[in-house]
């Protein structure tokens, strides 16, 4: 197979591969906040609680994510679909849209979101056309809201007998 063909089917398949939605935030060199729209976010590890999402090489806040100290990833909620497809987009203010805040770890945290979970930067992995940032999860906020699916490229909120509260 060529490596085109290969792309096509390995895009396929991970197209229907189901998945959450975040965004992930942090501040650029002059404190200003940046995020993206981010579907490869996954738990890593309990002791310490660690978790990892990439970055492709052509984001133009790629240096905000890789040389910054902490990042904060926001689970979306399944109303946020708008949220998420203005942090996908480019050349948009996209913290203009919505209701946002500094941290106490100086992040800016988007508001709305199913949970967040701020993050110290705990290593970073070069691997082909992404960057993996692990982070160690230092703050967890959580609200009663149904977290967003994507899956073949639609968005929707997860089925409520599907959802799980404690």
């Amino acid at each position: 197979m060529s490596k085109e063909i290969n792309q096509n089917l390995f895009k396929e398949v991970m197209g229907n591969y189901p998945t959450g939605v975040t965004v992930v935030t942090t501040t650029d060199k002059d404190g200003n906040p940046v995020g993206l729209t981010v579907n490869s976010f996954a738990s890593v590890s309990l002791d310490p609680l660690l978790v990892l999402w990439s970055i492709d090489h052509r984001v133009t806040t790629l240096d905000s994510f890789i040389n910054g100290e902490n990042f904060a990833v926001h689970i979306l909620a399944g109303n946020q679909q708008e949220l998420c497809k203005t942090f996908s987009s480019k050349n948009v203010d996209r913290f203009s849209t919505c209701e946002w805040k500094i941290s106490d770890q100086n992040l800016p945290i988007i508001e709305g979101a199913f949970a967040v979970l701020q993050c110290n930067t705990f290593k970073t992995i070069e691997a082909g056309d992404h960057t993996i940032l692990i982070g160690e999860v230092v703050d967890i906020q959580i609200e009663k809201k149904e977290p967003m699916l994507y899956h073949r490229r639609h968005f929707a909120a997860i089925p409520a007998e599907f959802y799980v509260t404690n």
